[in-house]
């Protein structure tokens, strides 16, 4: 849907850990005897954005928004298509296999499922510990010392050292999943999801252990989820993805006060409000999300969208800076950031 659809800053480079420029990552779909190439995923459809050192950008949107593709192509678990990944300046996608060595420290991602992330077969001193000694982030004689200190950080206790996965809680083991991250002293982390599999009173304490640790340590999180609540809470920029575009980037202030974009209207309409007595005036948008192999023309949003336009069935939208910092991809606003009229199609 966005194309050129950066979130502008004006910030200097130095102040960004991490750029994301004209970002693609495309999956061939293959048929045939000969496995002939016939069409494309596209996954993550031209996308860029900013992070801060010791911010964190919230990334929102349905499941299979291509939101988790972001993460791991951002840390180059995927080869992207096409466009760039700065980490403290340098092209992820640029380096040689010994400056990948040299990043994958700095670089990290915590993963959704706690359990399958994590070897059944190995103890935990071995889990967070092996990287370690391998990329050497600690002198030998400190290596003890260094785990002791990571997992009493990170709420594990170091008699924890010789029991496996299968011996943990839920909230444990993601505790672990964090450990063996930090242990490695990276500058950003991808956060996929870290709390949606465990109980509420669990995700609290991850999210407050993920804050602390943030403020301790100066880290970048690119936090992925579908709790709206929970990117409201820890997030200082917020992104809306929608069938691989981000329609929708600003502050989270500002997003969650003047949603701008019509889809990030619907998703923030469905948040729960813990008042009994307050009316819900939930926005349903119909059909399901399409396919990311066959993505509607112009807009990917109009056939879904309570507000289209003519011109959004044929014309792929541009980004349009609303306020200061705060970006939207649709027709409704024109190039002045003015909204308009979606049945004259006249600004207001």
């Amino acid at each position: 849907m966005a194309k050129n659809n950066g979130a502008k800053s004006n910030n200097s480079d130095n102040q960004n850990v991490i750029e994301v420029k004209h970002l693609k990552q495309y999956f061939p779909i293959k048929a045939g005897l000969m496995q002939k190439v016939v069409g494309y995923v596209k996954a993550v459809d031209d996308i860029s954005f900013r992070i801060e050192r010791g911010k964190t950008m919230g990334l929102v949107g349905e499941s299979g928004s291509g939101k988790t593709t972001v993460g791991k192509t951002m840390l180059r678990l995927n080869e992207a298509t096409s466009g760039k990944v700065l980490f403290n300046g340098q092209n992820v996608f640029g380096a040689n296999r010994a400056e990948l060595r040299m990043l994958r420290p700095k670089m990290q991602m915590i993963f959704q499922d706690p359990y399958s992330s994590l070897s059944p077969r190995m103890p935990i001193s071995e889990i967070i510990g092996e990287a370690v000694r391998e990329h050497k982030i600690v002198p030998t004689s400190e290596y003890e010392d260094h785990l002791d200190s990571v997992m009493l950080q990170c709420g594990l206790q170091p008699y924890h050292k010789d029991r496996y996965p299968h011996e943990f809680s839920g909230g444990q083991r993601q505790r672990i999943c964090i450990a063996r991250s930090l242990a490695l002293n990276p500058e950003f982390v991808v956060c996929d999801e870290p709390v949606s599999a465990l109980d509420v009173s669990i995700q609290a304490q991850i999210i407050n252990l993920l804050e602390e640790l943030q403020i301790s340590n100066g880290i970048a999180y690119l936090f992925i989820s579908h709790d709206l609540s929970v990117v409201q809470h820890i997030s200082d920029y917020v992104g809306v993805m929608y069938l691989g575009d981000l329609v929708e980037y600003g502050g989270k202030t500002d997003l969650f006060a003047n949603p701008l974009h019509p889809y990030t209207q619907a998703l923030l309409s469905a948040v729960p409000v813990p008042d009994p007595n307050y009316k819900m005036n939930r926005i349903i948008l119909e059909g399901s999300i399409p396919s990311p192999a066959n993505p509607p023309k112009g807009c990917k949003f109009h056939t879904r969208c309570p507000y289209v336009m003519d011109i959004c069935k044929t014309v792929v939208p541009q980004t349009r800076e609303i306020e200061p910092g705060h970006m939207v991809v649709c027709h409704l606003y024109n190039e002045q950031g003015t909204l308009v009229d979606a049945e004259s199609e006249q600004a207001i």
